[in-house]
Parts: C-alpha cells; sequence; structure tokens
C-alpha cells in the first residue's frame, strides 16, 4: 500500500478553493516575481547594451575588470574544493556519529547565515590585521593576509561554509547507513564503501551545494569589500569593480560586469534545473525497472496459485 506524502488540498471539498481563488494568487505571485525579478534583470542587460556592443566589450576587457574577472573566477575555485571536502566531512561527523556537542556542531554550521557578511569581515580584519597579533607575526613572516588574496578567500570561505554540508545532512540522515554497513560486512574497506556506496548516493544533492557555493562566492561583496581594500588592479572582484564603477559614473563598466555576474547566476540555475530533471528521471526509471522486476514475480505467483486449485 502506498501512503502519499503530501495533503491533496484540492481533492477534500473542506480545503477545496474556488477558481477565481487560485487566479488571485497565481496573478499575485507571477506579477511579484515579474516586478522583483524580470524587470530588474533586463533593466540590467539593457544599461549594458544600450551604447552597443563595442562599448560593452571594452568594459570588460579593461585590465581592470580582467583582473577584477580573473581574481573572482581564481577565488571560486580555491572556495569550492575546501567546501566540499569540509563540507562531506561534517555531514559525514553528523550523521554517522553520536558524540558530545552534536548540536552545537549543528547549531554553529548556521552561524555564516546569521552573522552579517560585513561582521564576518570585521572579524577577520581583527584576528589578522597588521594591528592583530597574528597579523602582525605573518607580516613579519612576509605573509599578508588581510587587504589581499588570502584574507578574500578566507571571507569567502566563511560566508559559503555552510551550503554544501547543508545539503548532504538531511538527505544522508534520510538513507541512514544500511549500504555502507552492507558494504563493510562483505569486506570493503573504508575508501571503497565511500566511492562505491557513499558518493554515488548524494553525488545531486553534492554537486547543488557546489552549485549554491560557486554562486554565493562569485557574487558575494559584504565581507569581501571589508577584508579586501579596494586595491584597484589586485584585490577588486568583480561585485566590488561594479561598485567602483558605478561611484566614477561609468555606469556602462559598472552595467557590463552586472550582466555577466547575472549571466552567470542565470546558467547556474539552469544547471540546476538540468540536474532536478536528471535526478526525476533516474528516480522514475529505477521506479518502473522495480515494478517490473516484481509483475513476473506477481504473475508466476498467480499461475502457481492456479495450478494448485486446478489439481484441487
Amino acid at each position: 500500500m502506498q501512503i502519499s506524502n503530501s495533503y491533496d488540498y484540492q481533492s477534500n471539498a473542506a480545503t477545496k478553493d474556488t477558481p477565481w481563488i487560485r487566479r488571485t494568487f497565481i496573478v499575485i505571485a507571477v506579477l511579484f516575481m515579474v516586478l522583483m525579478l524580470v524587470v530588474p534583470l533586463l533593466a540590467v542587460f539593457y544599461e549594458a547594451f544600450k551604447n552597443g556592443w563595442q562599448l560593452y566589450l571594452a568594459s570588460l576587457v579593461d585590465p581592470e575588470a580582467l583582473q577584477a574577472i580573473k581574481l573572482t573566477l581564481i577565488t571560486a575555485a580555491i572556495v569550492l574544493p575546501i567546501n566540499m571536502v569540509m563540507g562531506i566531512a561534517i555531514a559525514w561527523l553528523v550523521t554517522r556519529y553520536q558524540f558530545k556537542g552534536k548540536q552545537l556542531v549543528t547549531t554553529l554550521l548556521d552561524l555564516p547565515f546569521s552573522v552579517s557578511p560585513v561582521v564576518a569581515g570585521l572579524m577577520f580584519v581583527l584576528l589578522f590585521g597588521l594591528n592583530s597579533t597574528i597579523g602582525g607575526w605573518l607580516e613579519s613572516m612576509g605573509f599578508q593576509v588581510i587587504y589581499a588574496v588570502p584574507g578574500i578567500i578566507l571571507a569567502t570561505l566563511f560566508v559559503t561554509f555552510p551550503f554544501v554540508a547543508r545539503e548532504l545532512i538531511p538527505l544522508m540522515q534520510t538513507q541512514g547507513d544500511s549500504e555502507e554497513q552492507a558494504a563493510l560486512t562483505l569486506g570493503a574497506t573504508g575508501w571503497q564503501t565511500f566511492w562505491h556506496v557513499t558518493l554515488p548516493n548524494i553525488k545531486w544533492a553534492l554537486l547543488y551545494g557546489l552549485i549554491l557555493t560557486n554562486a554565493r562566492a562569485m557574487g558575494e561583496f559584504g565581507a569581501v569589500s571589508v577584508v579586501s581594500g579596494h586595491i584597484r588592479g589586485e584585490t577588486n572582484t568583480m561585485p566590488l569593480l561594479v561598485e567602483i564603477a558605478y561611484n566614477d559614473y561609468n555606469f556602462t563598466a559598472a552595467f557590463a560586469l552586472s550582466s555577466l555576474l547575472a549571466a552567470l547566476a542565470l546558467v547556474t540555475l539552469l544547471i540546476q534545473q538540468v540536474m532536478t530533471k536528471m535526478q526525476e528521471r533516474k528516480f522514475a526509471k529505477s521506479e518502473r525497472l522495480a515494478a517490473a522486476s516484481e509483475l513476473p514475480v506477481s504473475a508466476n505467483a498467480t499461475t502457481s496459485t492456479a495450478e494448485s486449485a486446478s489439481k484441487l
């Protein structure tokens, strides 16, 4: 017997809405999304291209813009693998082990969501600034953190840290560890169990968490703004350069970089939708295979019952 996980409001007369109520909610939702999402996005692309392709491309190939794009991509490329490894490790720790302080770990995992990015950047300035003990010692060793690329990477790591783990923890809790225990019982090593059992089961959630991490890493402004120092041609990422260009009344460059960030966000959403569709198709295929494998068993059982009855 299959039990539905969701309540169908429209099938029950007590909670069934009239057509005009449904249409009203649909219109309100669509209008809100158009006004708050679609119109501003179209305005960014319009402002970016209204002076022509040549000026648009010239704004993007400017040395300062190229440096900002390069730094943004480098930061995302460093942050992604670190968050992937640490996210899997924390999700494994939380879902597979019982220990004192487990609730504290899960609470701290949400700290970057609750703390303002500007406050996060200020914390790193206090820890690694030239006037701090750690920052002064690192500076004497020739390693600068604040107002340099390492500070930008640290600030981006802080604000993107929870995404991977928060995608994996609910899934791994739902799946349990029965398959992993079975693999270990059959003689698989820990690494073999991880690569052939755990990773295939969490790959979609992992990819989704990495997509969110990448989007946040490229678009982060608050924390990076505090630790970067806004050094032109050195520590400006794309969001920071957008603000600088806009304040300098270079609107074409500001909107050109904004359109590039928006395009990257749209590509991220497209990849997310493709992954969701692939996951749904794979799940539907597995359900069809499971149903097909049950049919011969049922048919054989019916045949056997009929033969037994004829013999009687």
